[in-house]
């Protein structure tokens, strides 16, 4: 079995508005939930804070501005072959998205209360949501 790890953030702006992407189609085809919040799979043997880094500049042009706090690990199995544990951070942004087109088609600042109602949310971001594991 193949194992990854992921990191993804609740990226929030200065009203607390969290950032949601939706998926390109393209990309990613039909998944699981059409939007989802900044992240993907860490580059073995460097730091997780990096990545994490890496992949909000790489997807959204936007860099983070204070300590990632992380709020949940998760497992997902997708099928026999592959195990990933996803590690989802809360962190602050300032400014506006400038989307990689190739991964991400559209973006949205939301309220918690938005997010935990968005019907098209990705499943496992959903879960950490529904959970009420960060405040803002």
């Amino acid at each position: 079995m193949n194992l990854q790890v992921g990191v993804k953030v609740f990226l929030r702006n200065e009203e607390n508005k969290i950032l949601l992407l939706k998926r390109s189609l393209e990309k990613y085809g039909k998944t699981q939930g059409s939007w989802d919040i900044v992240g993907g799979r860490i580059d073995p043997g460097s730091p997780l804070m990096e990545n994490l880094q890496r992949e909000v500049r790489e997807e959204t042009g936007l860099e983070i501005t204070s300590i990632p706090i992380l709020i949940a690990a998760q497992d997902i199995i997708p099928n026999a072959e592959r195990h990933v544990v996803r590690l989802t951070y809360t962190a602050h942004t300032q400014g506006e998205p400038a989307l990689d087109l190739s991964e991400n088609t559209e973006y949205k600042w939301v309220t918690l209360k938005e997010l935990q109602e968005e019907t098209d949310l990705d499943v496992y971001a959903k879960g950490v949501a529904d959970q009420g594991l960060f405040s803002l």
